[in-house]
Protein backbone atom coordinates (compact mmCIF):
# COMPACT_ATOMS: atom_id res chain seq x y z
CA UNK A 1 0.00 0.00 0.00
CA UNK A 2 0.89 3.35 -0.69
CA UNK A 3 0.51 6.10 1.45
CA UNK A 4 0.69 10.21 1.35
CA UNK A 5 3.44 12.39 2.80
CA UNK A 6 2.18 15.76 3.26
CA UNK A 7 4.59 18.49 4.72
CA UNK A 8 3.94 22.17 5.87
CA UNK A 9 3.99 24.41 2.61
CA UNK A 10 4.20 27.23 4.07
CA UNK A 11 7.24 29.06 2.96
CA UNK A 12 8.98 26.12 2.06
CA UNK A 13 7.34 25.48 -1.03
CA UNK A 14 10.27 27.47 -3.09
CA UNK A 15 13.22 25.68 -1.10
CA UNK A 16 12.51 22.15 -1.51
CA UNK A 17 10.01 19.88 -3.61
CA UNK A 18 9.74 17.22 -0.82
CA UNK A 19 8.16 20.05 1.41
CA UNK A 20 5.58 21.47 -1.36
CA UNK A 21 4.12 18.45 -3.06
CA UNK A 22 3.01 15.38 -1.31
CA UNK A 23 5.16 12.19 -2.10
CA UNK A 24 4.07 9.07 -2.65
CA UNK A 25 5.77 5.77 -1.56
CA UNK A 26 5.06 2.14 -1.93
CA UNK A 27 5.04 0.51 1.59
CA UNK A 28 5.04 -3.39 0.19
CA UNK A 29 7.56 -4.93 -2.17
CA UNK A 30 5.16 -5.55 -4.72
CA UNK A 31 6.06 -4.01 -8.14
CA UNK A 32 3.13 -2.70 -9.69
CA UNK A 33 1.67 0.25 -11.50
CA UNK A 34 -0.05 3.64 -9.50
CA UNK A 35 -3.45 3.02 -9.04
CA UNK A 36 -5.58 6.26 -10.37
CA UNK A 37 -6.99 6.37 -6.53
CA UNK A 38 -3.58 6.72 -5.32
CA UNK A 39 -2.90 9.60 -8.04
CA UNK A 40 -5.93 11.59 -6.96
CA UNK A 41 -4.84 11.18 -3.50
CA UNK A 42 -1.76 13.31 -3.98
CA UNK A 43 -2.04 16.61 -2.75
CA UNK A 44 -0.48 20.42 -3.86
CA UNK A 45 -0.11 23.55 -2.62
CA UNK A 46 -2.45 26.12 -4.22
CA UNK A 47 -1.18 28.02 -6.97
CA UNK A 48 -0.17 31.83 -6.20
CA UNK A 49 -2.96 33.15 -8.31
CA UNK A 50 -6.60 32.77 -8.61
CA UNK A 51 -7.35 30.66 -11.51
CA UNK A 52 -7.02 33.19 -14.80
CA UNK A 53 -9.64 33.23 -17.59
CA UNK A 54 -7.48 32.93 -21.28
CA UNK A 55 -10.65 34.38 -23.54
CA UNK A 56 -13.92 33.02 -23.55
CA UNK A 57 -17.07 32.77 -21.86
CA UNK A 58 -17.26 29.03 -21.09
CA UNK A 59 -16.61 28.67 -17.21
CA UNK A 60 -13.59 25.16 -18.36
CA UNK A 61 -11.38 28.19 -20.05
CA UNK A 62 -9.25 28.89 -17.46
CA UNK A 63 -5.62 27.99 -16.05
CA UNK A 64 -3.41 27.90 -13.27
CA UNK A 65 -0.37 30.17 -12.80
CA UNK A 66 2.62 28.88 -10.82
CA UNK A 67 6.08 30.51 -10.35
CA UNK A 68 9.30 28.89 -9.36
CA UNK A 69 11.19 30.91 -6.64
CA UNK A 70 13.62 33.78 -8.29
CA UNK A 71 12.50 36.81 -10.64
CA UNK A 72 12.28 35.25 -13.84
CA UNK A 73 11.72 35.37 -16.27
CA UNK A 74 11.00 31.79 -16.28
CA UNK A 75 10.00 29.35 -19.05
CA UNK A 76 7.10 27.95 -18.79
CA UNK A 77 5.60 24.75 -19.22
CA UNK A 78 1.99 24.59 -20.67
CA UNK A 79 0.67 21.60 -18.57
CA UNK A 80 -2.47 19.44 -20.48
CA UNK A 81 -4.53 16.81 -18.13
CA UNK A 82 -5.69 13.80 -20.12
CA UNK A 83 -8.98 12.07 -19.07
CA UNK A 84 -10.23 10.68 -22.44
CA UNK A 85 -10.95 14.59 -23.45
CA UNK A 86 -13.81 13.63 -21.04
CA UNK A 87 -16.00 16.09 -18.83
CA UNK A 88 -15.68 13.58 -15.82
CA UNK A 89 -11.72 14.49 -15.50
CA UNK A 90 -10.10 17.60 -14.53
CA UNK A 91 -7.10 19.38 -13.99
CA UNK A 92 -6.57 18.51 -10.53
CA UNK A 93 -4.80 15.32 -10.53
CA UNK A 94 -1.87 16.88 -11.96
CA UNK A 95 -1.23 20.26 -9.67
CA UNK A 96 1.00 17.94 -7.63
CA UNK A 97 3.13 17.89 -10.93
CA UNK A 98 2.68 21.21 -11.53
CA UNK A 99 3.95 22.35 -8.24
CA UNK A 100 6.64 20.16 -8.38
CA UNK A 101 7.67 21.65 -11.97
CA UNK A 102 8.81 24.63 -10.34
CA UNK A 103 11.25 23.56 -8.10
CA UNK A 104 13.51 22.93 -11.36
CA UNK A 105 12.82 26.40 -12.33
CA UNK A 106 9.61 26.23 -14.51
CA UNK A 107 6.78 28.50 -14.76
CA UNK A 108 3.55 25.81 -14.76
CA UNK A 109 0.08 27.08 -17.07
CA UNK A 110 -2.11 24.32 -16.22
CA UNK A 111 -4.87 24.63 -18.30
CA UNK A 112 -8.67 23.56 -18.20
CA UNK A 113 -10.64 23.68 -21.75
CA UNK A 114 -13.67 22.47 -22.71
CA UNK A 115 -14.73 18.56 -23.04
CA UNK A 116 -17.00 15.63 -24.00
CA UNK A 117 -19.52 14.05 -22.03
CA UNK A 118 -20.87 17.07 -20.45
CA UNK A 119 -22.79 19.80 -21.19
CA UNK A 120 -19.83 22.44 -22.08
CA UNK A 121 -19.93 21.91 -25.77
CA UNK A 122 -16.58 20.06 -26.18
CA UNK A 123 -15.71 18.08 -28.43
CA UNK A 124 -14.20 19.35 -32.18
CA UNK A 125 -13.82 22.24 -32.35
CA UNK A 126 -13.68 23.53 -29.46
CA UNK A 127 -11.82 21.28 -27.28
CA UNK A 128 -8.89 21.83 -29.97
CA UNK A 129 -9.70 25.81 -29.97
CA UNK A 130 -9.50 26.31 -26.21
CA UNK A 131 -5.64 24.34 -25.91
CA UNK A 132 -4.68 27.19 -28.80
CA UNK A 133 -6.28 29.86 -27.00
CA UNK A 134 -4.92 28.86 -23.30
CA UNK A 135 -1.41 28.25 -24.93
CA UNK A 136 -1.80 32.04 -27.20
CA UNK A 137 -2.44 33.67 -23.51
CA UNK A 138 0.91 32.79 -22.65
CA UNK A 139 1.90 36.21 -24.28
CA UNK A 140 -0.61 37.64 -22.08
CA UNK A 141 1.08 36.29 -18.86
CA UNK A 142 4.31 37.27 -20.07
CA UNK A 143 2.87 41.01 -19.84
CA UNK A 144 1.72 40.79 -16.20
CA UNK A 145 4.08 37.82 -14.81
CA UNK A 146 7.71 37.16 -14.62
CA UNK A 147 7.17 34.03 -17.57
CA UNK A 148 9.45 34.12 -20.70
CA UNK A 149 7.11 33.65 -23.79
CA UNK A 150 9.92 33.02 -26.17
CA UNK A 151 10.56 29.75 -23.57
CA UNK A 152 7.74 27.30 -23.71
CA UNK A 153 7.23 24.03 -24.25
CA UNK A 154 4.05 21.87 -23.54
CA UNK A 155 3.32 18.73 -21.52
CA UNK A 156 0.58 16.24 -21.41
CA UNK A 157 -0.90 13.58 -20.12
CA UNK A 158 -2.34 10.99 -21.83
CA UNK A 159 -5.00 12.61 -23.95
CA UNK A 160 -3.85 15.98 -22.56
CA UNK A 161 -0.62 14.08 -24.48
CA UNK A 162 -1.95 14.48 -28.06
CA UNK A 163 -3.38 17.94 -27.22
CA UNK A 164 0.48 18.86 -26.37
CA UNK A 165 2.13 17.04 -29.29
CA UNK A 166 -0.75 19.12 -31.42
CA UNK A 167 0.28 22.27 -30.00
CA UNK A 168 3.65 21.81 -31.45
CA UNK A 169 2.32 21.33 -34.69
CA UNK A 170 -0.58 23.99 -34.97
CA UNK A 171 1.34 26.28 -37.10
CA UNK A 172 0.45 23.78 -40.00
CA UNK A 173 -3.74 24.02 -39.82
CA UNK A 174 -4.95 24.42 -43.19
CA UNK A 175 -6.16 28.28 -43.48
CA UNK A 176 -9.78 27.17 -43.85
CA UNK A 177 -9.68 25.61 -40.52
CA UNK A 178 -11.35 26.22 -37.37
CA UNK A 179 -8.65 25.52 -35.81
CA UNK A 180 -6.19 28.23 -37.76
CA UNK A 181 -4.77 31.14 -36.29
CA UNK A 182 -2.10 33.11 -37.85
CA UNK A 183 0.42 33.37 -35.61
CA UNK A 184 0.79 30.44 -32.88
CA UNK A 185 2.72 30.70 -29.94
CA UNK A 186 6.03 28.85 -30.98
CA UNK A 187 6.49 25.22 -28.47
CA UNK A 188 9.71 24.67 -28.65
CA UNK A 189 9.35 20.95 -27.22
CA UNK A 190 6.91 18.51 -25.69
CA UNK A 191 6.86 16.10 -23.33
CA UNK A 192 3.93 13.07 -23.72
CA UNK A 193 3.28 11.15 -20.56
CA UNK A 194 1.72 8.39 -21.49
CA UNK A 195 0.71 10.05 -24.06
CA UNK A 196 -1.81 9.33 -27.08
CA UNK A 197 -0.44 9.98 -30.12
CA UNK A 198 -2.32 8.32 -33.40
CA UNK A 199 -5.85 8.56 -33.10
CA UNK A 200 -7.02 6.55 -36.13
CA UNK A 201 -5.35 3.59 -34.23
CA UNK A 202 -5.93 4.15 -30.90
CA UNK A 203 -9.43 4.38 -31.81
CA UNK A 204 -9.90 0.82 -32.09
CA UNK A 205 -9.71 -0.86 -28.73
CA UNK A 206 -11.70 -1.90 -25.80
CA UNK A 207 -14.85 0.29 -25.58
CA UNK A 208 -14.60 0.23 -21.84
CA UNK A 209 -11.37 2.16 -21.86
CA UNK A 210 -10.06 5.91 -23.65
CA UNK A 211 -10.80 4.44 -27.55
CA UNK A 212 -14.61 5.17 -27.57
CA UNK A 213 -13.94 8.62 -26.87
CA UNK A 214 -11.64 9.44 -30.31
CA UNK A 215 -14.70 9.23 -32.33
CA UNK A 216 -16.77 11.92 -29.77
CA UNK A 217 -13.91 14.10 -29.76
CA UNK A 218 -12.91 14.26 -33.46
CA UNK A 219 -16.63 14.07 -34.41
CA UNK A 220 -16.91 11.15 -36.68
CA UNK A 221 -15.03 8.19 -37.83
CA UNK A 222 -12.47 8.63 -39.76
CA UNK A 223 -13.99 7.56 -43.30
CA UNK A 224 -16.78 10.27 -42.89
CA UNK A 225 -14.04 13.06 -41.46
CA UNK A 226 -10.91 12.59 -42.87
CA UNK A 227 -9.82 15.80 -42.53
CA UNK A 228 -10.19 16.39 -38.96
CA UNK A 229 -8.39 12.98 -38.13
CA UNK A 230 -5.56 14.74 -40.37
CA UNK A 231 -5.62 17.88 -38.43
CA UNK A 232 -5.70 16.43 -34.57
CA UNK A 233 -3.35 12.88 -35.15
CA UNK A 234 -0.07 13.82 -34.26
CA UNK A 235 0.99 10.73 -36.24
CA UNK A 236 -0.37 12.52 -39.29
CA UNK A 237 0.87 15.75 -38.71
CA UNK A 238 4.65 14.63 -38.36
CA UNK A 239 7.04 15.88 -38.63
CA UNK A 240 6.68 18.20 -35.94
CA UNK A 241 9.62 19.97 -36.40
CA UNK A 242 10.31 20.28 -32.14
CA UNK A 243 12.02 17.76 -30.06
CA UNK A 244 9.92 15.28 -28.00
CA UNK A 245 10.71 13.12 -25.21
CA UNK A 246 7.90 10.45 -23.69
CA UNK A 247 7.78 8.74 -20.44
CA UNK A 248 5.52 5.70 -20.54
CA UNK A 249 4.83 2.39 -18.39
CA UNK A 250 5.62 -0.36 -19.74
CA UNK A 251 2.68 -1.86 -18.18
CA UNK A 252 0.61 0.55 -19.07
CA UNK A 253 -2.96 -0.76 -20.40
CA UNK A 254 -5.14 2.51 -21.37
CA UNK A 255 -2.10 3.67 -23.84
CA UNK A 256 -0.12 0.37 -24.92
CA UNK A 257 3.66 1.36 -25.29
CA UNK A 258 3.99 -0.27 -28.36
CA UNK A 259 1.44 2.21 -29.92
CA UNK A 260 4.01 4.82 -28.44
CA UNK A 261 7.25 2.57 -30.35
CA UNK A 262 5.23 2.87 -34.09
CA UNK A 263 4.82 6.56 -33.31
CA UNK A 264 8.77 6.84 -32.70
CA UNK A 265 9.88 5.21 -35.56
CA UNK A 266 7.37 7.08 -37.85
CA UNK A 267 8.84 9.98 -36.10
CA UNK A 268 12.20 9.62 -36.49
CA UNK A 269 11.90 8.77 -40.10
CA UNK A 270 10.59 12.16 -40.39
CA UNK A 271 13.24 13.67 -39.22
CA UNK A 272 12.15 14.70 -35.23
CA UNK A 273 13.77 14.14 -32.66
CA UNK A 274 12.46 11.58 -30.18
CA UNK A 275 13.53 10.18 -26.80
CA UNK A 276 11.80 7.70 -24.86
CA UNK A 277 11.73 7.15 -20.99
CA UNK A 278 10.35 3.63 -20.06
CA UNK A 279 9.42 2.62 -16.29
CA UNK A 280 9.53 -0.83 -16.67
CA UNK A 281 7.36 -1.44 -13.39
CA UNK A 282 4.56 1.66 -14.42
CA UNK A 283 1.12 1.79 -15.55
CA UNK A 284 -0.49 4.76 -16.89
CA UNK A 285 -0.58 7.19 -13.92
CA UNK A 286 2.84 6.48 -12.37
CA UNK A 287 4.31 8.98 -15.09
CA UNK A 288 2.49 12.21 -13.31
CA UNK A 289 3.23 11.43 -10.12
CA UNK A 290 5.76 13.96 -8.13
CA UNK A 291 9.19 11.50 -6.98
CA UNK A 292 7.58 8.33 -8.02
CA UNK A 293 9.69 5.95 -10.06
CA UNK A 294 9.54 8.19 -13.21
CA UNK A 295 10.51 11.65 -11.83
CA UNK A 296 14.32 11.53 -12.22
CA UNK A 297 13.56 10.53 -15.63
CA UNK A 298 11.02 13.99 -16.22
CA UNK A 299 14.22 16.24 -14.38
CA UNK A 300 16.67 15.07 -16.97
CA UNK A 301 13.92 15.74 -20.03
CA UNK A 302 13.56 19.20 -18.41
CA UNK A 303 16.97 20.21 -17.95
CA UNK A 304 17.31 18.81 -21.70
CA UNK A 305 14.49 20.73 -22.74
CA UNK A 306 15.95 24.61 -21.08
CA UNK A 307 19.07 23.45 -23.30
CA UNK A 308 17.27 23.06 -26.90
CA UNK A 309 15.05 26.66 -25.78
CA UNK A 310 16.56 30.12 -26.88
CA UNK A 311 18.38 32.22 -24.53
CA UNK A 312 17.19 33.28 -21.98
CA UNK A 313 15.48 36.73 -22.32
CA UNK A 314 15.39 36.25 -25.91
CA UNK A 315 13.19 38.40 -28.22
CA UNK A 316 9.29 37.30 -26.79
CA UNK A 317 7.14 36.21 -29.80
CA UNK A 318 5.22 39.45 -31.15
CA UNK A 319 1.52 39.48 -30.07
CA UNK A 320 -1.02 39.97 -32.41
Amino acid sequence: MQRVMWASIAGLCLVALSACVAKWERQDDVDRPMSWGELIALKAPPPQRDALPYGGNAPQQYGELRLPAGRGPHPLAILIHGGCWGAAYDIGYMRPLAAAMNTLGFATWLIEYRRVGGNDGGGWPTTFTDVGLAADYVRVLADYYPVDASRVIAVGHSAGGQLALWLAARRRMPEDSPLHVDDPLPIHGVVGLAAITDLESYRIGPRESCHRMVDEVVGGEPEHVPGRYSQLSPSALLPLGVAQWFIHGAYDSIVPPETLALYADRARRAGDSVVIHTDPAGGHFDVVAPQGPTWDSLVVILNNALLRMPPAGGVRPTSR
